[in-house]
């Protein structure tokens, strides 16, 4: 008799019996192309297999800035991926601009002048 299993998303799952079961793997140990891998070939591939986002050569930095909620909305509503183009705006500003001039101290902002502070 085959047992079912009940997962949390409502689906089941019938399970085969031990007839089946060995039915299944001898069949599937019969086919050349898909031998099962031994132990050692397991060992190999271990080291392999990771999950999640690859580690970056260039990994970014987390921080925490304060924005104008009009830039911050300009960016977010440009959808998916606002974070990259903030990025890459701000290295485009770099290309132009350096860090060490005098329109970035915290005294040349003025209302409707946006500017940068490196201190």
């Amino acid at each position: 008799m085959s047992q079912a299993i009940n997962t949390r998303f409502g689906r089941t799952i019938i399970l085969p019996t031990p007839e089946e079961d060995a039915a299944i793997t001898a069949a599937a140990l019969s086919d050349p192309e898909a031998l099962p891998l031994t132990d050692e070939e397991w060992e190999l591939v271990r080291p392999l297999l990771r999950r999640g986002r690859p580690v970056s050569a260039n990994p970014i930095v987390f921080t925490a800035i304060r924005l104008d909620p009009e830039i911050l909305e300009a960016f977010k509503g440009s959808g998916r991926g606002w974070q990259t183009r903030m990025n890459a705006a701000l290295k485009d500003w770099l290309n132009t601009h350096s860090p060490s001039d005098a329109a970035l101290k915290s005294s040349s902002f003025s209302p409707g002048k946006y500017s940068l502070a490196w201190t």
